[in-house]
């Protein structure tokens, strides 16, 4: 998965519902973690350190 490709992989958790809820989308690069609403694919985005998203993704799993 790369963001600097000329199609950048988004994907959406695996706990989306796909029914317009609230749900964002994410971009994994070696140097940065992408984050956007899904439901404005080209508005902000939010730029994030991988070794940052990596903890708050851990700490997310634990409640």
């Amino acid at each position: 998965m790369n963001c600097q490709a000329r199609e950048p992989h988004w994907f959406k958790s695996s706990y989306s519902s796909g029914e317009g809820g609230e749900c964002v989308e994410v971009c994994l690069a070696p140097d940065v973690v992408l984050v956007r609403d899904s439901k404005r694919a080209t508005g902000p985005m939010l730029s994030v350190d991988p070794d940052a998203w990596s903890a708050f993704v851990q700490q997310a799993a634990r409640g």
